[in-house]
Protein backbone atom coordinates (compact mmCIF):
# COMPACT_ATOMS: atom_id res chain seq x y z
CA UNK A 1 0.00 0.00 0.00
CA UNK A 2 2.80 2.38 0.85
CA UNK A 3 4.54 1.65 -2.49
CA UNK A 4 1.29 2.27 -4.38
CA UNK A 5 0.85 5.60 -2.58
CA UNK A 6 4.42 6.58 -3.38
CA UNK A 7 3.89 5.69 -7.06
CA UNK A 8 0.67 7.66 -7.13
CA UNK A 9 2.36 10.57 -5.44
CA UNK A 10 5.31 10.50 -7.85
CA UNK A 11 4.91 12.79 -10.83
CA UNK A 12 4.56 11.03 -14.20
CA UNK A 13 7.75 12.63 -15.62
CA UNK A 14 9.83 11.49 -12.65
CA UNK A 15 8.48 7.96 -12.96
CA UNK A 16 9.49 7.75 -16.66
CA UNK A 17 12.94 9.11 -15.85
CA UNK A 18 13.47 6.50 -13.17
CA UNK A 19 12.39 3.79 -15.61
CA UNK A 20 14.91 5.03 -18.19
CA UNK A 21 17.66 5.14 -15.58
CA UNK A 22 16.85 1.55 -14.58
CA UNK A 23 17.02 0.40 -18.20
CA UNK A 24 20.32 2.21 -18.72
CA UNK A 25 21.84 0.59 -15.65
CA UNK A 26 20.62 -2.80 -16.85
CA UNK A 27 22.25 -2.26 -20.25
CA UNK A 28 25.50 -1.24 -18.58
CA UNK A 29 25.49 -4.42 -16.50
CA UNK A 30 24.81 -6.54 -19.61
CA UNK A 31 27.56 -4.79 -21.56
CA UNK A 32 30.00 -5.34 -18.67
CA UNK A 33 29.13 -9.04 -18.67
CA UNK A 34 29.72 -9.21 -22.43
CA UNK A 35 33.03 -7.37 -22.10
CA UNK A 36 34.12 -9.71 -19.32
CA UNK A 37 33.21 -12.82 -21.34
CA UNK A 38 34.99 -11.45 -24.42
CA UNK A 39 38.01 -10.57 -22.31
CA UNK A 40 38.02 -14.06 -20.83
CA UNK A 41 37.97 -15.65 -24.28
CA UNK A 42 40.76 -13.36 -25.44
CA UNK A 43 42.73 -14.09 -22.29
CA UNK A 44 42.38 -17.79 -22.98
CA UNK A 45 43.62 -17.39 -26.55
CA UNK A 46 46.25 -14.84 -25.46
CA UNK A 47 45.67 -12.93 -28.64
CA UNK A 48 44.25 -9.67 -27.36
CA UNK A 49 47.65 -8.41 -26.24
CA UNK A 50 49.42 -8.90 -29.56
CA UNK A 51 48.32 -7.04 -32.67
CA UNK A 52 50.21 -9.50 -34.85
CA UNK A 53 47.75 -12.27 -34.02
CA UNK A 54 44.94 -10.34 -35.70
CA UNK A 55 46.71 -10.25 -39.03
CA UNK A 56 45.43 -12.84 -41.47
CA UNK A 57 48.03 -14.47 -43.69
CA UNK A 58 45.93 -13.67 -46.76
CA UNK A 59 45.48 -9.99 -45.81
CA UNK A 60 47.90 -7.11 -45.73
CA UNK A 61 45.97 -5.17 -43.08
CA UNK A 62 44.73 -6.29 -39.67
CA UNK A 63 40.99 -6.74 -39.25
CA UNK A 64 40.62 -5.74 -35.59
CA UNK A 65 43.43 -3.58 -34.32
CA UNK A 66 46.17 -1.51 -35.84
CA UNK A 67 49.28 -3.43 -36.91
CA UNK A 68 52.68 -2.93 -35.41
CA UNK A 69 54.58 -0.13 -37.09
CA UNK A 70 57.40 -1.21 -39.35
CA UNK A 71 60.63 0.72 -39.00
CA UNK A 72 64.11 0.42 -40.45
CA UNK A 73 66.39 -2.52 -39.88
CA UNK A 74 69.01 -2.47 -37.15
CA UNK A 75 71.94 -0.96 -39.04
CA UNK A 76 74.55 -1.85 -36.41
CA UNK A 77 73.64 -5.53 -36.54
CA UNK A 78 73.76 -5.42 -40.34
CA UNK A 79 77.15 -3.68 -40.25
CA UNK A 80 78.80 -6.26 -37.98
CA UNK A 81 77.29 -9.12 -39.98
CA UNK A 82 78.56 -7.70 -43.28
CA UNK A 83 82.06 -7.13 -41.89
CA UNK A 84 82.19 -10.70 -40.60
CA UNK A 85 80.90 -12.03 -43.92
CA UNK A 86 83.54 -10.14 -45.94
CA UNK A 87 86.27 -11.05 -43.43
CA UNK A 88 85.22 -14.70 -43.67
CA UNK A 89 85.29 -14.74 -47.48
CA UNK A 90 88.81 -13.27 -47.55
CA UNK A 91 90.16 -15.69 -44.93
CA UNK A 92 88.47 -18.72 -46.51
CA UNK A 93 90.17 -17.80 -49.81
CA UNK A 94 93.53 -17.35 -48.10
CA UNK A 95 93.28 -20.55 -46.05
CA UNK A 96 92.00 -22.66 -48.95
CA UNK A 97 94.16 -21.38 -51.80
CA UNK A 98 96.47 -24.42 -51.73
CA UNK A 99 93.66 -26.96 -51.51
CA UNK A 100 91.74 -25.13 -54.25
CA UNK A 101 94.74 -25.22 -56.58
CA UNK A 102 95.35 -28.91 -55.99
CA UNK A 103 91.73 -30.07 -56.00
CA UNK A 104 90.09 -27.71 -58.49
CA UNK A 105 93.01 -26.29 -60.54
CA UNK A 106 91.91 -22.80 -59.52
CA UNK A 107 93.36 -20.80 -56.67
CA UNK A 108 90.23 -18.64 -56.52
CA UNK A 109 87.78 -21.56 -56.26
CA UNK A 110 86.69 -20.85 -52.66
CA UNK A 111 86.65 -17.09 -53.23
CA UNK A 112 84.33 -17.32 -56.26
CA UNK A 113 82.24 -19.99 -54.58
CA UNK A 114 81.68 -18.06 -51.35
CA UNK A 115 80.97 -14.78 -53.16
CA UNK A 116 78.45 -16.54 -55.41
CA UNK A 117 76.67 -18.33 -52.56
CA UNK A 118 76.64 -15.12 -50.51
CA UNK A 119 75.06 -13.12 -53.32
CA UNK A 120 72.42 -15.79 -53.93
CA UNK A 121 71.60 -15.92 -50.20
CA UNK A 122 71.43 -12.14 -49.86
CA UNK A 123 69.17 -11.77 -52.91
CA UNK A 124 66.89 -14.53 -51.60
CA UNK A 125 66.83 -13.10 -48.05
CA UNK A 126 66.20 -9.42 -48.81
CA UNK A 127 62.47 -9.90 -49.67
CA UNK A 128 61.91 -11.59 -46.30
CA UNK A 129 63.65 -8.72 -44.49
CA UNK A 130 61.52 -6.15 -46.35
CA UNK A 131 58.10 -7.78 -46.37
CA UNK A 132 57.94 -10.52 -43.68
CA UNK A 133 56.02 -9.70 -40.52
CA UNK A 134 56.38 -11.59 -37.22
CA UNK A 135 53.28 -13.69 -37.92
CA UNK A 136 55.06 -15.05 -41.01
CA UNK A 137 57.91 -16.39 -38.91
CA UNK A 138 55.36 -18.15 -36.68
CA UNK A 139 54.08 -20.08 -39.68
CA UNK A 140 57.62 -20.56 -40.98
CA UNK A 141 58.71 -22.21 -37.73
CA UNK A 142 56.32 -25.14 -38.29
CA UNK A 143 57.50 -25.56 -41.88
CA UNK A 144 61.19 -25.38 -40.85
CA UNK A 145 60.76 -28.11 -38.23
CA UNK A 146 58.93 -30.38 -40.66
CA UNK A 147 61.57 -29.89 -43.36
CA UNK A 148 64.36 -30.60 -40.86
CA UNK A 149 62.77 -33.89 -39.81
CA UNK A 150 62.22 -35.00 -43.42
CA UNK A 151 65.79 -34.16 -44.46
CA UNK A 152 67.29 -35.85 -41.40
CA UNK A 153 65.40 -39.02 -42.27
CA UNK A 154 66.53 -38.70 -45.88
CA UNK A 155 70.20 -38.37 -44.93
CA UNK A 156 70.01 -41.71 -43.13
CA UNK A 157 68.61 -43.31 -46.28
CA UNK A 158 70.51 -41.65 -49.12
CA UNK A 159 73.14 -39.53 -47.37
CA UNK A 160 76.79 -39.13 -48.35
CA UNK A 161 79.64 -40.21 -46.10
CA UNK A 162 82.41 -37.79 -45.20
CA UNK A 163 84.89 -37.76 -42.33
CA UNK A 164 83.61 -41.08 -41.03
CA UNK A 165 79.99 -39.95 -40.76
CA UNK A 166 76.94 -39.79 -43.01
CA UNK A 167 75.78 -36.18 -42.80
CA UNK A 168 75.12 -34.74 -46.27
CA UNK A 169 72.51 -34.90 -49.00
CA UNK A 170 73.58 -34.07 -52.56
CA UNK A 171 71.12 -32.06 -54.65
CA UNK A 172 72.84 -31.52 -57.96
CA UNK A 173 76.10 -29.63 -57.38
CA UNK A 174 75.00 -28.55 -53.88
CA UNK A 175 75.44 -30.63 -50.73
CA UNK A 176 73.13 -29.90 -47.79
CA UNK A 177 73.80 -30.79 -44.18
CA UNK A 178 70.34 -31.25 -42.61
CA UNK A 179 71.70 -30.87 -39.07
CA UNK A 180 72.33 -27.19 -39.88
CA UNK A 181 68.65 -26.75 -40.72
CA UNK A 182 67.77 -28.58 -37.50
CA UNK A 183 69.61 -25.89 -35.48
CA UNK A 184 67.41 -23.19 -36.98
CA UNK A 185 64.27 -25.30 -36.69
CA UNK A 186 64.67 -26.08 -32.98
CA UNK A 187 65.01 -22.39 -32.13
CA UNK A 188 61.86 -21.42 -34.01
CA UNK A 189 59.58 -24.29 -33.00
CA UNK A 190 60.45 -23.92 -29.32
CA UNK A 191 59.97 -20.15 -29.50
CA UNK A 192 56.51 -20.71 -30.98
CA UNK A 193 55.47 -23.37 -28.47
CA UNK A 194 56.79 -21.62 -25.36
CA UNK A 195 55.18 -18.34 -26.40
CA UNK A 196 51.82 -20.00 -27.07
CA UNK A 197 51.87 -21.80 -23.70
CA UNK A 198 53.48 -19.08 -21.62
CA UNK A 199 50.83 -19.25 -18.89
CA UNK A 200 51.18 -23.00 -18.44
CA UNK A 201 54.99 -22.76 -18.46
CA UNK A 202 54.87 -20.16 -15.68
CA UNK A 203 52.07 -21.82 -13.72
CA UNK A 204 52.54 -23.45 -10.31
CA UNK A 205 50.84 -26.62 -11.49
CA UNK A 206 53.36 -29.34 -12.34
CA UNK A 207 51.48 -31.89 -14.46
CA UNK A 208 49.59 -30.11 -17.20
CA UNK A 209 51.53 -26.98 -16.27
CA UNK A 210 55.21 -26.10 -16.03
CA UNK A 211 56.44 -29.71 -16.32
CA UNK A 212 54.34 -30.74 -19.29
CA UNK A 213 54.48 -27.51 -21.30
CA UNK A 214 57.77 -26.15 -20.01
CA UNK A 215 59.79 -29.34 -20.16
CA UNK A 216 58.18 -32.53 -21.46
CA UNK A 217 56.76 -31.36 -24.81
CA UNK A 218 59.75 -29.10 -25.65
CA UNK A 219 62.01 -32.09 -24.95
CA UNK A 220 60.01 -34.17 -27.42
CA UNK A 221 60.75 -31.54 -30.10
CA UNK A 222 64.46 -31.65 -29.22
CA UNK A 223 64.56 -35.43 -28.81
CA UNK A 224 63.16 -36.17 -32.27
CA UNK A 225 65.87 -34.11 -33.96
CA UNK A 226 68.67 -35.41 -31.72
CA UNK A 227 67.64 -39.03 -32.27
CA UNK A 228 67.82 -38.58 -36.03
CA UNK A 229 71.15 -36.70 -35.89
CA UNK A 230 72.79 -39.25 -33.62
CA UNK A 231 72.14 -41.95 -36.22
CA UNK A 232 74.59 -40.31 -38.65
CA UNK A 233 76.56 -40.24 -36.20
CA UNK A 234 77.07 -36.54 -35.54
CA UNK A 235 77.91 -36.04 -31.87
CA UNK A 236 78.67 -32.31 -32.20
CA UNK A 237 75.36 -31.81 -34.02
CA UNK A 238 73.49 -33.51 -31.17
CA UNK A 239 75.35 -31.37 -28.64
CA UNK A 240 74.62 -28.11 -30.45
CA UNK A 241 70.93 -28.84 -31.09
CA UNK A 242 70.51 -30.00 -27.49
CA UNK A 243 72.30 -27.02 -25.95
CA UNK A 244 70.46 -24.52 -28.19
CA UNK A 245 67.16 -26.16 -27.28
CA UNK A 246 67.91 -25.99 -23.55
CA UNK A 247 68.93 -22.34 -23.89
CA UNK A 248 65.64 -21.44 -25.60
CA UNK A 249 63.73 -23.39 -22.95
CA UNK A 250 65.53 -21.49 -20.20
CA UNK A 251 64.82 -18.13 -21.88
CA UNK A 252 61.21 -19.23 -22.38
CA UNK A 253 60.65 -19.83 -18.66
CA UNK A 254 61.40 -23.54 -18.10
CA UNK A 255 62.27 -24.31 -14.48
CA UNK A 256 66.01 -24.63 -13.83
CA UNK A 257 65.60 -27.87 -11.92
CA UNK A 258 64.25 -29.63 -15.03
CA UNK A 259 67.13 -28.28 -17.10
CA UNK A 260 69.76 -29.44 -14.57
CA UNK A 261 68.15 -32.87 -14.38
CA UNK A 262 68.22 -33.11 -18.15
CA UNK A 263 71.86 -32.03 -18.34
CA UNK A 264 72.75 -34.83 -15.96
CA UNK A 265 70.82 -37.33 -18.06
CA UNK A 266 72.49 -36.11 -21.27
CA UNK A 267 75.91 -36.38 -19.66
CA UNK A 268 75.32 -39.99 -18.67
CA UNK A 269 73.83 -40.81 -22.10
CA UNK A 270 76.83 -39.32 -23.93
CA UNK A 271 79.27 -41.27 -21.78
CA UNK A 272 77.40 -44.50 -22.53
CA UNK A 273 77.20 -43.64 -26.22
CA UNK A 274 80.89 -42.83 -26.52
CA UNK A 275 82.25 -45.71 -24.43
CA UNK A 276 79.88 -48.46 -25.54
CA UNK A 277 78.30 -47.79 -28.92
CA UNK A 278 80.47 -45.36 -30.91
CA UNK A 279 84.07 -46.28 -31.69
CA UNK A 280 84.24 -43.17 -33.90
CA UNK A 281 83.42 -40.84 -31.01
CA UNK A 282 85.62 -42.82 -28.61
CA UNK A 283 88.64 -42.35 -30.88
CA UNK A 284 88.09 -38.58 -30.89
CA UNK A 285 87.79 -38.57 -27.10
CA UNK A 286 91.01 -40.57 -26.68
CA UNK A 287 92.92 -38.07 -28.83
CA UNK A 288 91.66 -35.19 -26.71
CA UNK A 289 92.46 -36.83 -23.39
CA UNK A 290 95.87 -38.15 -24.42
CA UNK A 291 97.09 -35.60 -26.95
CA UNK A 292 100.63 -35.61 -25.49
CA UNK A 293 100.91 -39.36 -25.95
CA UNK A 294 99.68 -39.42 -29.55
CA UNK A 295 102.00 -39.92 -32.49
CA UNK A 296 102.49 -36.74 -34.46
CA UNK A 297 101.83 -38.54 -37.75
CA UNK A 298 98.82 -40.43 -36.36
CA UNK A 299 95.21 -39.56 -35.64
CA UNK A 300 96.15 -36.41 -33.72
CA UNK A 301 97.86 -34.90 -36.78
CA UNK A 302 95.20 -32.24 -37.46
CA UNK A 303 94.94 -31.10 -33.85
CA UNK A 304 98.71 -30.90 -33.37
CA UNK A 305 99.31 -29.04 -36.62
CA UNK A 306 96.52 -26.64 -35.75
CA UNK A 307 98.17 -25.87 -32.43
CA UNK A 308 101.46 -25.34 -34.25
CA UNK A 309 99.76 -22.85 -36.56
CA UNK A 310 98.29 -20.91 -33.65
CA UNK A 311 101.63 -20.79 -31.83
CA UNK A 312 103.62 -19.71 -34.87
CA UNK A 313 101.44 -16.66 -35.52
CA UNK A 314 102.75 -14.65 -32.59
CA UNK A 315 101.26 -11.24 -31.88
CA UNK A 316 100.96 -9.79 -35.39
CA UNK A 317 101.06 -12.98 -37.47
CA UNK A 318 103.08 -13.98 -40.53
CA UNK A 319 100.96 -11.82 -42.83
CA UNK A 320 97.81 -12.39 -44.89
CA UNK A 321 98.39 -15.32 -47.25
CA UNK A 322 101.75 -16.23 -45.66
CA UNK A 323 100.62 -19.32 -43.73
CA UNK A 324 102.92 -22.32 -43.90
CA UNK A 325 100.58 -24.81 -42.21
CA UNK A 326 98.05 -24.66 -45.03
CA UNK A 327 100.58 -26.35 -47.33
CA UNK A 328 99.46 -29.85 -46.47
CA UNK A 329 100.01 -29.70 -42.72
CA UNK A 330 96.53 -28.69 -41.46
CA UNK A 331 94.09 -30.89 -43.45
CA UNK A 332 91.41 -28.83 -45.25
CA UNK A 333 92.35 -25.62 -43.43
CA UNK A 334 89.46 -23.73 -45.04
CA UNK A 335 86.93 -25.75 -43.05
CA UNK A 336 86.68 -26.38 -39.31
CA UNK A 337 90.31 -25.41 -38.58
CA UNK A 338 90.26 -22.06 -40.38
CA UNK A 339 90.73 -20.26 -37.04
CA UNK A 340 94.23 -21.76 -36.79
CA UNK A 341 95.19 -20.19 -40.14
CA UNK A 342 93.74 -16.84 -39.02
CA UNK A 343 95.95 -17.01 -35.93
CA UNK A 344 98.99 -17.94 -38.00
CA UNK A 345 98.52 -15.22 -40.64
CA UNK A 346 97.07 -12.41 -38.53
CA UNK A 347 98.38 -13.38 -35.10
CA UNK A 348 96.82 -12.49 -31.78
CA UNK A 349 95.62 -9.17 -33.21
CA UNK A 350 93.60 -10.88 -35.95
CA UNK A 351 92.21 -13.53 -33.63
CA UNK A 352 91.17 -10.91 -31.09
CA UNK A 353 89.59 -8.80 -33.84
CA UNK A 354 87.55 -11.80 -34.99
CA UNK A 355 86.29 -12.54 -31.48
CA UNK A 356 85.56 -8.85 -30.89
CA UNK A 357 83.47 -8.60 -34.08
CA UNK A 358 81.45 -11.65 -33.06
CA UNK A 359 80.99 -10.11 -29.60
CA UNK A 360 79.60 -6.91 -31.18
CA UNK A 361 77.21 -8.95 -33.34
CA UNK A 362 76.03 -11.00 -30.36
CA UNK A 363 75.59 -7.92 -28.16
CA UNK A 364 73.49 -6.24 -30.84
CA UNK A 365 71.40 -9.37 -31.26
CA UNK A 366 70.68 -9.36 -27.54
CA UNK A 367 69.55 -5.73 -27.75
CA UNK A 368 67.21 -6.51 -30.65
CA UNK A 369 65.68 -9.37 -28.66
CA UNK A 370 65.19 -7.16 -25.61
CA UNK A 371 63.11 -4.75 -27.69
CA UNK A 372 61.29 -7.31 -29.84
CA UNK A 373 57.52 -6.83 -30.28
CA UNK A 374 56.51 -10.12 -28.60
CA UNK A 375 57.93 -13.10 -26.77
CA UNK A 376 58.10 -15.32 -29.84
CA UNK A 377 60.21 -12.77 -31.71
CA UNK A 378 62.46 -12.25 -28.69
CA UNK A 379 63.07 -15.99 -28.29
CA UNK A 380 63.84 -16.38 -32.01
CA UNK A 381 66.36 -13.52 -31.97
CA UNK A 382 67.99 -14.67 -28.73
CA UNK A 383 68.04 -18.29 -29.88
CA UNK A 384 69.69 -17.52 -33.23
CA UNK A 385 72.14 -15.16 -31.55
CA UNK A 386 72.99 -17.83 -28.98
CA UNK A 387 73.52 -20.32 -31.84
CA UNK A 388 76.19 -18.05 -33.35
CA UNK A 389 77.87 -17.52 -29.97
CA UNK A 390 77.83 -21.25 -29.17
CA UNK A 391 79.36 -22.31 -32.49
CA UNK A 392 82.10 -19.67 -32.27
CA UNK A 393 82.97 -20.74 -28.73
CA UNK A 394 82.92 -24.46 -29.56
CA UNK A 395 84.95 -24.05 -32.76
CA UNK A 396 87.68 -22.13 -30.95
CA UNK A 397 87.60 -24.69 -28.12
CA UNK A 398 88.05 -27.54 -30.61
CA UNK A 399 91.01 -26.04 -32.50
CA UNK A 400 92.75 -25.13 -29.23
CA UNK A 401 92.13 -28.67 -27.90
CA UNK A 402 89.92 -27.47 -25.05
CA UNK A 403 87.33 -30.01 -26.20
CA UNK A 404 87.44 -33.07 -28.50
CA UNK A 405 87.68 -32.57 -32.25
CA UNK A 406 84.03 -32.89 -33.25
CA UNK A 407 83.83 -31.04 -36.56
CA UNK A 408 82.24 -27.69 -35.68
CA UNK A 409 82.36 -24.97 -38.33
CA UNK A 410 83.14 -21.30 -37.67
CA UNK A 411 80.15 -19.17 -38.79
CA UNK A 412 80.80 -17.02 -41.90
CA UNK A 413 84.39 -18.33 -42.17
CA UNK A 414 84.40 -22.09 -42.72
CA UNK A 415 83.87 -23.26 -46.30
CA UNK A 416 80.44 -24.64 -47.01
CA UNK A 417 78.00 -23.04 -49.41
CA UNK A 418 74.69 -24.27 -48.00
CA UNK A 419 75.77 -23.55 -44.41
CA UNK A 420 76.83 -20.02 -45.37
CA UNK A 421 73.53 -19.39 -47.13
CA UNK A 422 71.60 -20.59 -44.10
CA UNK A 423 73.64 -18.34 -41.79
CA UNK A 424 72.88 -15.33 -44.00
CA UNK A 425 69.18 -16.27 -43.93
CA UNK A 426 69.26 -16.44 -40.13
CA UNK A 427 70.78 -12.95 -40.06
CA UNK A 428 67.88 -11.92 -42.30
CA UNK A 429 65.36 -13.29 -39.80
CA UNK A 430 66.89 -11.19 -37.03
CA UNK A 431 66.95 -8.10 -39.27
CA UNK A 432 63.31 -8.70 -40.23
CA UNK A 433 62.28 -8.79 -36.57
CA UNK A 434 64.43 -5.74 -35.81
CA UNK A 435 62.14 -3.69 -38.07
CA UNK A 436 59.40 -4.08 -35.46
CA UNK A 437 61.66 -3.37 -32.52
CA UNK A 438 60.76 -0.49 -30.22
CA UNK A 439 64.39 0.46 -29.72
CA UNK A 440 65.78 3.71 -31.05
CA UNK A 441 67.69 3.23 -34.27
Amino acid sequence: MDNEKENQAMPEDDFEKSEEIGKAEKKKKESKVKIKSLSARNEERREYKDAIYYEKISETKPDITKPLKKGSIDMWFLLWAMILLCFGIVMCYSAGVVDATESYDSSTHYLVRNVLFSLIAIIATVPFVIFARPWFWRAFSIVAYGVAVILLIAVLLVGHVGGGAERWIAIGPITIQPSEIAKLAIVMILALYLEKHEKQVNSLQKFGGHFKHGFLIPMIFIGVLCALIIGQPHISGVMIVGIIGLAVMFMGGTRLRWIFMLLGFIGVALIILVTVFSSYAQARLDIWLHIDEMEELGDAWQTLQGLNAIGSGGFFGLGLGASRQKYGYVPEPQNDFIFTIICEELGFVGAFGLVFLFALLIWRGIKIGQNAPDKFSALVVWGLTFKIALQVAMNIAVVTNMMPNTGISLPFFSAGGSALMLQIFEIGIILSISRFSTQKK
